[in-house]
């Protein structure tokens, strides 16, 4: 008994409290902003993004970002010759909509505010899913075609750091056990039958969840022979989480915006 004691006192709960309470975010490197009376209309950042997320309307006099594309390299910002362009700490980014995503009517608005507070308590979560599956989550991760970034993160939620087990959420290693589906990748041709099939496996009612830029666009991958652009030219997607990768906490926040799906 001892030793167990000391064991506690020598090793407090690292477990972290999100989304109870919110995370320490100085360090997180979140969407890129730009602040528009600064912005000089150069285009420098246009030129240099890598994965072509930044549109520029000329007429308009403004600059946007697709972050369903965005990879969150921080390249505008550092090639930015004004200085209008900074990366923020917001994660909290997933959209139900795709096109809220997107830069493509350039009504720019400042994002650094995520869409929901912070104080989201982790029992909303376990009786979102009690409500609508009548018992705890079960997840059921597919790659379906990525780097492996993604799927680090979401190894990641399983950590004692993150422990999503203490908020009724489970992996599970078939999708006939599945409530839903946490696919990453751009959707590779060669892997888009084997997607298409966990899908189909998995049991009504279904959610989908795009997890990164190249489940949610295709990422720096777009319009390449090999890929598609995003699953959602594949199945039907209830919640994209943007980023490359997005952080665990990202992806209990889009987890938690997909429970409202239903």
């Amino acid at each position: 008994m001892f030793k167990v004691i000391k064991k506690i006192l020598q090793y407090p709960r690292l477990t972290q409290d999100y989304p109870r309470k919110a995370p320490d975010a100085r360090l997180f490197i979140g969407k890129p902003i730009i602040d528009q009376n600064l912005c000089i209309l150069c285009g420098e950042c246009v030129r240099r993004c890598p994965s072509t997320a930044i549109v520029m309307n000329q007429a308009l006099g403004k600059v946007g970002f697709n972050y369903d594309t965005c990879i969150f390299c921080t390249l505008c910002a550092e090639v930015c010759p004004n200085a209008a362009i900074t990366m923020s700490n917001a994660f909290e980014l997933a959209e139900k909509d795709r096109t809220r995503l997107r830069a493509s009517t350039l009504v720019i608005e400042d994002r650094n505010v995520p869409d929901q507070s912070y104080e989201i308590i982790s029992d909303l979560l376990r009786e979102k899913a009690q409500k609508v599956f009548g018992r705890s989550l079960s997840i059921r991760e597919v790659d379906a075609g990525s780097c492996n970034g993604c799927d680090y993160e979401i190894n990641a939620l399983n950590n004692p750091f993150n422990d999503i087990e203490r908020l009724g959420i489970h992996f599970v290693a078939s999708p006939r056990h599945a409530d839903m589906l946490l696919v990453t990748g751009t959707a590779t041709r060669n892997m888009e039958l084997a997607l298409v099939k966990t899908y189909n496996a998995t049991p009504d009612p279904k959610l989908v969840v795009a997890v990164g830029a190249c489940a949610c666009s295709g990422g720096i991958f777009k319009d390449s022979y090999a890929t598609r652009d995003g699953i959602d030219c594949v199945l039907p997607v209830d919640v994209y989480i943007p980023g490359c990768p997005p952080r665990p906490q990202a992806i209990i926040y889009g987890i938690l915006k997909a429970l409202d799906r239903i």
